[in-house]
């Protein structure tokens, strides 16, 4: 049996104490096998399924909370491990979290609310509405007006897909700030990337203006709006929009936790974006909106939503992946409306079904939304969701040796994404989205992961020489992932290229990812964040003389609006100090250009 830190142990007894006095024999019996079933996409050389407790451990959760859907009603809830770990707080079904961008469905419910009061027209200019800030129009959205239907589905073409959190001490910029890019804004202004309606693409900052429309047009507060019109009809009494909530109510607060299990800084981050990701939330009252949305599908009535905008809220919006304010899977024919969620250190996901009545909210308090994915697919098994379980392959694996290994080093492009096969802490590693996977190899050439659907099988020409990679899922087969030769003439998007560098630097490959940022630079010239890192780089390889003159050319050049050269260099100064990186000749090249250290 695995060893289980007693902590862990003594907090799943308590959540269980929760769940004896509430619940049916029957449904004590259905959550004991939801928590005895979790595995990845594989299980290998025949181990036994973890439990949650144990997968907790295996991605270093401190707290998780659930709530799970049967036949239109909550069918249980419960909460496991620690709120926050330093006070001993358990996690309980009460427990607050702030996971991030679920809040832009319950968001998409309040303007379709004011769509069918005919407060506002969901396919008018938005102009029309905004009185106190208007979005500036430039020539990148071809003359063409922006609507809310395309901002509630991510079709407006505009810039900014989320936001990173703010300290509760401050500075917290304004919602305007946050709109124009300004300081103490982190992230730059939302504007048009491209016309509207061409392709969907994910906008924080487009649910950020509706944020502020809806408050222009009630004038009222938004999260005041939000609870009497929207939270309070569907009975989520016990969210919130407020940012940060209310003191009275932080004793219910979840604390965020970094993915190692560290804890955020003061708790938790403030979010001005409340649209975007600001709403406090317990799963039990996700659920009572899934259900409301369900009953309402099949016929029933909405206690927020006119079957007219339900239907909006839950159909593909021009056959993209979004309705307005969800996101809309097709298993089969089986149809899933659902939304992810991720601020610092926080996550969650939900799903409901169209049919049948089922669903399930999770929230944990960690930025490592892996165990969710296990611990949903449970679910679907123990309640037998249509066309969603995703069955494990049993994999038995063998030992490759290092030279084979190292000869599938290296990046891999495939669809409009990027994949690497590395090392780091003398392992060998897949990498993509964000995540580091070990590998598991039946043959030499075929391997899978635990984090990842599909099997990959090196490919390799006559002489030997990898060439890159096949992919299938289920047995179909996906376009396979292309070995990148030689990334000083590769054409790649630039943020391909940041992302490649800054795995490389990662990795403490410093001369591979000065290589990613020299071709970036060269493709990208006008893009000074990549002069940044490229300078960055040329100190860690050593050669300080071109790490100086990059800095020279454009220690006086703005970044964005209000956000210099140099503060950018300051903020990244810290980033290395924070991750314990030798700074000296950092230090050094500050000391020359006269620059304050942060």
């Amino acid at each position: 049996m695995k060893f289980l830190p007693t902590f862990i142990a003594l907090l799943l007894f308590s959540g269980a104490l929760f769940c004896q006095n509430k619940y049916t024999a029957q449904t004590l019996e259905k959550i004991k096998e939801v928590e005895n079933n979790i595995t990845g996409n594989i299980i290998v050389n025949g181990e036994r399924p973890n439990t949650i407790a144990e997968q907790m451990v295996k991605y270093k959760v401190n707290g998780m909370s659930i709530a799970v859907i049967q036949d239109y009603k909550i069918a249980w809830a419960k909460g496991y491990g620690w709120a926050d770990v330093a006070e001993k707080r358990p996690m309980t079904p009460q427990t607050l979290f702030e996971p991030g961008s679920i809040s832009k469905t319950l968001n998409a419910v309040g303007i379709l609310k004011l769509a069918q009061e005919k407060k506002v027209d969901l396919y008018t200019d938005i102009n029309t509405y905004l009185r106190s800030w208007k979005f500036p129009y430039d020539s990148l959205s071809k003359g063409k007006k922006i609507n809310l239907a395309q901002l509630l589905s991510h079709q407006a073409g505009l810039t900014v897909h989320g936001f990173p959190g703010h300290d509760i001490k401050g500075p917290i910029p304004t919602v305007y700030e946050v709109l124009d890019g300004k300081k103490p804004s982190f992230t730059p202004a939302v504007r048009s990337e491209f016309e509207p309606d061409l392709r969907f693409q994910y906008s924080g900052g487009g649910t950020t203006i509706s944020q502020v429309l809806l408050s222009d047009v009630t004038q009222q507060a938004y999260d005041v709006w939000m609870y009497n019109n929207v939270l309070k009809p569907i009975g989520m009494v016990n969210s919130t929009y407020a940012q940060p909530p209310a003191k009275n109510k932080w004793h219910l607060c979840s604390s965020a936790y970094n993915s190692d299990g560290t804890p955020i800084e003061r708790k938790f981050h403030v979010y001005p974006e409340q649209a975007a990701a600001g709403l406090w939330m317990t799963p039990t009252d996700l659920c009572r909106y899934i259900i409301d949305m369900q009953l309402a599908w099949k016929g029933g009535k909405s206690k927020v939503l006119s079957p007219e905008m339900v239907k909006l809220h839950l159909s593909p919006y021009r056959d993209g992946p979004t309705a307005m304010g969800t996101f809309i899977e097709d298993h089969d024919g089986a149809i899933y409306f659902q939304h992810g969620a991720g601020n610092d250190g926080f996550c969650g996901q939900f799903f409901g079904s169209l049919e049948d009545g089922y669903g399930v909210a999770i929230f944990l308090n960690t930025d490592n939304g892996r165990l969710f994915v296990d611990v949903i697919n449970s679910v679907a098994k123990v309640y037998n969701w249509k066309n969603f379980y995703r069955e494990p392959r049993q994999v038995k694996s063998i030992a490759v040796p290092t030279e084979t290994l190292k000869t599938y080093e290296g990046i891999y492009l495939f669809d409009d994404s990027w994949a690497a096969i590395g090392q780091k802490d003398n392992a060998f590693h897949f990498y993509t989205d964000g995540r580091r996977a070990k590998m598991y190899f039946a043959t030499p050439t075929q391997f899978a992961n635990e984090e990842f659907q599909a099997v990959k099988t090196m490919i390799l020409d006559d002489k030997g020489v990898v060439t890159g990679y096949t992919r299938s899922v289920n047995g179909k087969a996906y376009p396979l992932a292309r070995k990148i030769v030689n990334l000083d003439t590769a054409q790649l998007a630039n943020p391909v290229l940041m992302g490649i560098g800054w795995y490389y630097f990662d990795n403490q490959q410093y001369k591979e990812s000065l290589a990613a940022f020299k071709r970036a630079v060269q493709l990208y010239p006008q893009d000074l964040n990549m002069h940044m890192n490229l300078a960055h780089l040329y100190l860690f390889n050593g050669d300080y003389p071109s790490a100086l003159a990059i800095h020279q050319a454009h220690r006086n050049d703005m970044i964005r609006p209000d956000f210099s050269w140099v503060n950018s260099l300051q903020e990244d100064y810290n980033y290395f100090k924070n991750n314990k990186l030798d700074l000296k000749m950092l230090d050094r090249l500050l000391g020359e250009l006269k620059i304050e250290k942060p």
